[in-house]
């Protein structure tokens, strides 16, 4: 009995195992079969897209050959190659051709071999979209797959749509996929212009991308064109005089290969990139499908890129005529960023990009020089100076723990006594070493420190002359406070990252404001500050065409080894470094004013759109105006040459009036005094005494 139950219990379990397959198939595995929406939504991947804050592609996160066309944008004749040798019954099944099928196991079990497949255009489709992910090994599993799929595609999309999915996600060699990017790489021009020959060209490569290449064999691919010609005739696609007449055409390829706009070549995208890989940490594994969403502009990353480039070039050419070049390459960084949100406009990490780089806007600690002397005045400003109270702008001498410094003026240039205004409007050393010392170096340490500045400070004399090293973009950030009335802001670059399919991965907030410094002086210090780039250092921004509300300071070390601008408008704040990698003097006279501030005007320029509103810079409520004495700081009087409209704190405001400009003598004074001098004369004849 019992041996009876046996042959019984193996059918049950055969059908059983035979049940649970067709489950499994049915189901598309373990992974579960691809829903309606999902197929079709499928666009084949280029690359994961990074588009810029008005949506603009900018650039991709992974690097793919390969440029999605509509069906409509392919010739007919294309699409009825391919059609024609790879697929000749595709518009009359359902995603199995069940006559190729039985061909092609005949002819391998005649062979005893693989000689001939069967998979069609639709199944193409199946493999090389969903079914290669759940299944990248090739397996009797994945082939089951592609089955399944092929019919799920047959269901949810039309032939067509099947066939533009088809032709934009086939390989088709040399590291290319779909026909426009292979059309691109092998004849100099998009599919849309191709001939007959080369529409059967294109069609003759999936059969063996790299052994039908022209590229590689040119006769062994002419013979592969024109048998495609051939079944295109025999389809009724093409006359026989037409095929022959292609056929007589010689091949022609490109005199080089295509390779997508590489706009992603830029430190902006590597950024970029980091940020997914951080945030993601591998959650998805196939980036080219990924959309990021950042808050760089499009316009300001192309003009600081060609800013940063060309000007280190005119740099360079100064550097070699010095001879301190000394074979090395001039470098520069910029860093652009929203004055209110922190958003990242526009981000250059270097002269020449090379991915995975060095990233000098982001990781490169130089010392800012002269461009971290607003830190000193703001932090004075908060201590209760004006821009009117004055500093003695003499030669200094500091004992530095006991090592005397005697910082110096450039160019050994010095004014006597003078405001605030016009110590940082010149940039004056020893005037600003005054304010520090009288102020506390600990001071300026804090105001930095809540404006943005991370790296490490200390509270020493050198400080006042930015001899400490910073980041460009976390002194681009501390500047922020100047322009937005005092409010501290965290730079942002990607805004959030989607899937495929549109659904969320991650996500950033702009930063809840904190106050990093008083409004009122914020707005005293961004207007000595517009007087730099008016009448001071940084008067070459206005000299090269840049107009309208700018505030800025230029910045050069001691020796002339870092050259800067850091310039503002009530919309943006951005910032330009250039030197070399290992530190050491450019030239015998470099400075920011005259190196670094024509890069941040053709930035300007060229790409930024946005302008400030009217008023945008006005007074905050409760200060008070008062004209002043340009030179002396007391309120001005009738006789004073130069004049300044100063507001201030209630209580600060000066109440002297000017007392070294007084009226001139009266105009008769200078006649009466000549007659006085000869009636004395005369007298002292007269008398003889």
């Amino acid at each position: 009995m019992r041996r009876r139950w046996r042959p019984l219990a193996a059918l049950a379990l055969a059908a059983t195992a035979l049940a649970t397959l067709d489950l499994w198939i049915a189901s598309c595995g373990w992974a579960g079969c691809p829903s309606r929406a999902e197929i079709r939504s499928f666009r084949p991947p280029e690359g994961g897209r990074v588009v810029d804050r008005d949506g603009t592609l900018i650039g991709r996160l992974t690097w793919v050959r390969r440029v999605n066309v509509p069906l409509a944008q392919v010739p007919a004749e294309v699409r009825q190659a391919f059609v024609a040798v790879e697929d000749r019954r595709f518009y009359e099944h359902r995603g199995l051709d069940w006559r190729a099928l039985g061909r092609a196991v005949a002819r391998n079990t005649a062979a005893l071999g693989v000689r001939e497949g069967f998979s069609t255009i639709t199944m193409q489709v199946a493999r090389n979209t969903f079914a290669n992910r759940r299944f990248p090994e090739r397996t009797l599993r994945r082939k089951l797959m592609e089955l399944r799929m092929a019919r799920l595609l047959e269901r949810d999309l039309t032939k067509d749509q099947i066939l533009e999915i088809y032709l934009n996600v086939i390989y088709l060699g040399n590291g290319v996929y779909g026909v426009e990017a292979a059309s691109r790489d092998l004849f100099g021009k998009g599919v849309a212009k191709t001939s007959l020959a080369e529409a059967a060209m294109l069609a003759a490569l999936p059969k063996g991308p790299s052994a039908y290449t022209p590229r590689r064999d040119a006769e062994r691919a002419r013979r592969r064109r024109d048998l495609v010609l051939t079944r295109m005739v025999r389809e009724g696609y093409i006359s026989a005089d037409r095929a022959a007449a292609a056929a007589r055409q010689p091949v022609r390829v490109a005199a080089e290969e295509w390779r997508p706009a590489r706009a992603d070549d830029s430190f902006a995208i590597d950024a970029v990139r980091a940020i997914v890989d951080s945030v993601l940490r591998g959650r998805v594994p196939d980036l080219g499908e990924l959309t990021v969403y950042t808050t760089l502009d499009a316009a300001a990353q192309r003009a600081a890129d060609r800013a940063v480039r060309r000007r280190a070039a005119v740099i360079q050419r100064e550097a070699d005529a010095w001879g301190t070049a000394r074979g090395d390459a001039v470098e520069g960084a910029m860093v652009a960023l929203d004055a209110h949100t922190g958003d990242i406009r526009a981000l250059v990490g270097g002269r020449r990009f090379e991915r995975g780089g060095f990233n000098r806007a982001l990781g490169a600690h130089r010392q800012p020089g002269s461009a971290f002397k607003p830190f000193v005045y703001a932090a004075a400003l908060a201590a209760g100076l004006t821009p009117a109270s004055l500093v003695d702008d003499e030669p200094v001498e500091v004992d530095d723990g006991g090592r005397i410094w005697t910082p110096a003026n450039f160019g050994d240039e010095y004014q006597g006594r003078v405001t605030l205004r016009r110590a940082l409007m010149h940039s004056s050393n020893a005037a600003t070493v005054r304010v520090s010392r009288a102020i506390g170096e600990q001071r300026v340490v804090t105001t930095a420190r809540r404006n943005g500045i991370a790296s490490a400070l200390q509270p020493v004399p050198a400080i006042a002359l930015g001899a400490l090293e910073v980041t460009p973009i976390e002194l681009v950030t501390a500047y922020a406070p100047f322009a937005n009335g005092g409010a501290r802001v965290v730079p942002r670059l990607v805004r959030r990252i989607e899937a495929a399919d549109g659904s969320p991965l991650w996500s950033s907030e702009i930063a809840a404001p904190q106050t990093a410094m008083d409004a009122r002086d914020a707005y005293q210090l961004t207007s000595m500050l517009r007087s730099v780039v008016d009448r001071g250092t940084g008067r070459v921004v206005r000299e090269l065409g840049a107009n309208g509300l700018i505030a800025g300071k230029t910045g050069t070390t001691n020796n002339g080894a870092d050259v800067w601008f850091v310039g503002y408008t009530p919309t943006l704040v951005a910032g330009f470094w250039f030197g070399f990698d290992t530190p050491r003097s450019i030239s015998g006279d470099a400075s920011g004013g005259r190196l670094a501030a024509p890069a941040w005007a053709e930035f300007y320029r060229t790409g930024w759109r946005e302008r400030s509103a009217p008023g945008a810079w006005d007074a905050p409520e409760g200060m008070t105006m008062r004209t002043i004495d340009a030179e002396t700081g007391e309120l001005a009087g009738e006789w004073c040459p130069i004049t300044q409209r100063e507001w201030f704190k209630p209580g600060t405001e000066p109440t002297v009036p000017c007392r070294e400009h007084e009226a001139p003598p009266d105009e008769n004074s200078e006649w009466i005094d000549g007659l006085g001098d000869r009636i004395g004369r005369a007298l002292k004849r007269v008398f003889r005494f």
